[in-house]
């Protein structure tokens, strides 16, 4: 598990900032309805998030990070990955979301991101950016291969050599189309140091403007307001992701 169902993004409010946001659902092009959760700042904006949660899929955390985007200027929309299976009522902390994830597929997935992406597009986005955490740190380096037009992609301990309901990120890394920023926890179980190695030579021999950054010591799920010890940590990788988003908007 990513986050515990109580966990905050480890990013603070900024008092005054005037957001609006909203619950909604999108229609993927294959038909299928997801949960989403739209944030947006009140002035237009020209930059977007495309927020690709944990394994869990949509629930309080990113809600809470989209708001924190659109604080800071970007409209960002939250998906679901479970509508195909679970429809897109709202979920308790009880969810058995295993079963649903087994189910998902790259290429549902990614038909999703693209709904996230055209909900952006349609309020006068012109540089869409993904950002993913765990199964969507690897799905949103997916999206940078999807053909979605992404201006960037960031991962947050996302698996580059994991094949989880389609080819891995190094097997479509011909694909790719835009920059890439991974952020790595080095204490993780399920994602090693080699894994990290090969993901840096991949991006590096393809030609792909990249910058992969391994936090030591910190575990899996780092980025969390829980994780006070690795404040830091997330600090760092949070200003790396607004850093990013300003140099290729």
């Amino acid at each position: 598990m990513c986050f515990d169902t109580d966990s905050e993004p480890p990013i603070p409010r900024l008092a005054g900032a005037s957001v609006s946001h909203d619950s909604l659902t999108l229609r993927a092009a294959d038909g299928n309805e997801l949960a989403a959760f739209l944030a947006t700042p009140e002035t237009e904006t020209a930059t977007g998030v495309v927020i690709l949660p944990d394994v869990r899929g949509l629930f309080h955390f990113y809600e809470e990070l989209a708001l924190r985007f659109a604080e800071r200027g970007h409209a960002a929309v939250a998906i679901d990955y479970f509508g195909r299976t679970a429809g897109v009522a709202q979920r308790d902390d009880d969810f058995e979301y295993r079963p649903h994830v087994d189910e998902t597929t790259d290429d549902g997935v990614q038909a999703d991101a693209q709904a996230g992406v055209e909900r952006l597009r349609a309020l006068g986005v012109s540089s869409v950016f993904s950002v993913g955490f765990c199964f969507g740190g690897r799905a949103s380096w997916v999206a940078a291969a999807a053909g979605h037009g992404l201006a960037g992609s960031v991962g947050f301990y996302g698996s580059p050599t994991r094949q989880r309901g389609g080819p891995s990120v190094i097997e479509r890394i011909a694909a790719i189309e835009c920059p890439i920023l991974a952020l790595q926890a080095g204490d993780d179980a399920g994602i090693t140091a080699a894994d990290n190695e090969a993901f840096e030579q991949a991006l590096t021999g393809a030609g792909i403007e990249h910058e992969l950054v391994v936090y030591d010591g910190a575990p899996h799920s780092f980025f969390d307001r829980k994780q006070a010890e690795f404040a830091d940590a997330s600090a760092d990788a949070w200003r790396r992701t607004l850093a990013f988003i300003a140099a290729h908007a």
